[in-house]
């Protein structure tokens, strides 16, 4: 695919999302950057507008259907979409005992809904243009439920499944999906796991490595390839024969 020019990035304040914009910036290059905490994004736009991209923020919730269809709609009037990135997310567990109804549906509010806020107002603008790139932020976690944090994992699961599917629907429409799925990233959020985390990899190299990826239009990007070989296996596994093994590992926060 084209390297894109105009990119949509939630959840760009921090983690991930920033260091995702900061990979894109470039002379000639939009982003539309949105997220919970100004300050913190007025920051990001500071550093890839140093790197010559044009940069615009804006603060949002983005459980607010209405609000990120408007931002959706009004970025792309000033300059077509050419790829949209659904990446805010939370996690949580039952570090602290168990998850409550309260972090259930939160959790699923923002790492569900949050990313159908985004993509479905953008599906239907690259379909008219026959033109556009989607990329879906799910998460290894997303491959098997863990007894540790089974609203994120299942969260990621629809977001994963759901990514999977949309790219078939649009594969004949011009417009390229994309279903990212991290291990381990060193960001705000698993800053906060107090276990270890086996090939953790830092920001900027994970968004580098994604970069990448998008460019070819893979389907799936997996990394790193040990964890996703050995969370493969493990979803392949009859459950009955990895539920002591995995009743065993640390609960997530």
């Amino acid at each position: 695919m084209t390297e894109p020019t105009s990119i949509l990035i939630t959840g760009a304040s921090s983690g991930l999302g920033a260091a995702l914009a900061d990979a894109y910036a470039a002379p000639g290059v939009h982003l539309a950057l949105g997220g919970r905490d100004q300050g913190r994004l007025d920051a990001v736009a500071r550093i890839c507008r140093a790197a010559g991209a044009n940069v615009e923020v804006t603060a949002l919730d983005i459980c607010e259907r209405a609000a990120v269809a408007d931002w959706v709609a009004a970025s792309d009037a000033r300059r077509p979409l050419d790829m949209v990135i659904a990446n805010a997310g939370v996690s949580g567990g039952t570090g602290s005992g168990r998850e409550t109804p309260e972090q259930v549906r939160r959790i699923f509010e923002i790492n569900v809904d949050g990313v159908l806020n985004t993509v479905l107002p953008a599906v239907p603008l690259m379909v008219e243009r026959r033109r556009g790139q989607i990329a879906l932020m799910a998460s290894l976690a997303g491959y098997r439920g863990l007894p540790g944090a089974p609203a994120y994992c299942a969260s990621k699961a629809a977001v994963k499944v759901f990514g999977e599917g949309l790219r078939g629907e649009l594969a004949g429409k011009g417009v390229g999906v994309s279903v990212i799925c991290p291990g381990y990233v060193d960001t705000p959020m698993t800053q906060r796991n107090r276990f270890p985390m086996p090939f953790l990899m830092d920001a900027p190299k994970a968004a580098r490595l994604i970069k990448r990826k998008l460019g070819g239009n893979k389907a799936r990007i997996a990394f790193p390839w040990p964890m996703a070989a050995a969370v493969w296996l493990l979803q392949a596994m009859p459950p009955g024969a990895i539920d002591r093994l995995l009743a065993r590992l640390p609960r997530k926060g």
